[in-house]
């Protein structure tokens, strides 16, 4: 996509809902990967409309959610879709420096994250992801339910940010939850 102006906020939401709506009634995925988008964006660089913290899980591919091509999306992907420094520092160059007005995160349905967050008690480096979702989540044992949660925890960090506060203040940047449905397709916005 060769995106020359930065669309507002409400503009980037409108065209991932589009996308979406395409991909959930469709299952077609509809970015363009062409090789001219490939050279497009080598020599103009990248220019994506929105950025979207996403749970590394498989079965989520953001870009084909949303109907996204190359340079369309800011994907950020980590397990449980936490929210720590490196994640927030990739979150605040993607607002400041590329113009995304829209900042999603976009938690998901049957989450193994939050999963091992609610059942089990993980050793080893995944304890930091899942000690970040059980703070997000405290005794809630449903499963969409805790996910939500996890997802307005992010959607807080990200907002704690003082850098995030001043474009939200100056820029019109948004930051908006999201939750997916790995069974029909379909992300619910401001969650």
């Amino acid at each position: 996509m060769n995106n020359d102006q930065v669309l507002t906020a409400e503009q980037a939401l409108n065209k991932l809902i589009e996308g979406n709506k395409r991909y959930a009634e469709k299952g077609v995925f509809d970015g363009d990967v062409s090789a001219d988008a490939r050279a497009d964006g080598c020599k103009n660089g990248q220019r994506p409309y929105a950025v979207v913290i996403a749970c590394s899980d498989s079965r989520v591919i953001p870009e084909s959610i949303f109907g996204a091509g190359l340079g369309e999306l800011f994907v950020i992907r980590v397990a449980g879709n936490v929210i720590d420094s490196h994640q927030l520092g990739s979150v605040e160059y993607a607002a400041e420096h590329l113009g995304c007005r829209l900042i999603v995160v976009l938690g998901h349905t049957h989450c193994g994250a939050v999963d091992a967050a609610i059942h089990h008690d993980p050793e080893g480096y995944i304890k930091y992801i899942t000690d970040e979702i059980k703070q997000a989540i405290g005794d809630e044992h449903d499963p969409v339910k805790a996910s939500v949660l996890n997802v307005k925890r992010s959607a807080a960090l990200i907002e704690s940010s003082l850098e995030i506060k001043q474009l939200e203040k100056y820029n019109d940047l948004h930051v908006v939850g999201a939750l997916y449905d790995i069974e029909s397709g379909i992300v619910r916005f401001g969650i």
